[in-house]
This record gives C-alpha cells, structure tokens and sequence, in this order.
C-alpha cells in the first residue's frame, strides 16, 4: 500500500514518530499497520471506530516495541479494563505480522 498510495496514506495511518522510526522501510511500516489491526480486534471494535494514529507503535527503552493508545483507543481500552500491552512485530519475505496481547 506504501508504494500504491506514497505519502497521503502513510501521513493518514502512521504517526510523525513511527514515520521516523521506520525511516520509510515498506517492511516496517507493514508490521505497525499489523499491530494496530491487531490492538483494534484485541478492542473489539476493528479498525473503523478508532483512528489509525489513536494506535501509536513506538519503543520501549530498550528499543523493543511498545503501544501508546490515544483517543478513542485508549477510551476503548479503559473501558475494558485493558492496561497493559505486548506486542511483537515480524517481517519476512515480502510478510509482516504482529502479535498483541491486552491484559487487564
């Protein structure tokens, strides 16, 4: 989708500080676009009631990857009791995929 739609999609899906960490790598941004499809099913919601930057993938500081909810998301989670979050990014191959686990 990166090389499809170029900087208007990506500047609508991903915040200014995880455009940075990717440095523009395809491969990157394919996993964050997974964690944050990831973190809106774990909400119950899908990615249509919650704004793609209210699903920030940032780094922890050991340079891991981390979540930062805002908006609505963090809302969301609130109400579900959801507090803590992990997450693991992968890519591979011309594949991304994330994992996230919600817990209480």
């Amino acid at each position: 989708m990166v090389e499809r739609y170029g900087a208007r999609f990506t500047e609508r899906v991903f915040t200014p500080g995880e455009l940075a960490d990717c440095g523009g790598r395809p491969a990157s941004l394919a996993a964050r676009w997974a964690a944050k499809e990831a973190v809106a099913k774990a909400l119950g919601t899908g990615i249509g009631s919650v704004g793609f930057c209210d699903i920030e993938v940032t780094r922890d500081g050991a340079g891991r990857p981390a979540l930062a909810l805002h908006g609505a998301a963090a809302g969301l989670a609130q109400e579900s009791g959801l507090r803590r979050w992990a997450v693991s990014l992968a890519h591979d191959g011309g594949l991304a995929l994330a994992f996230v686990v919600a817990m209480g």
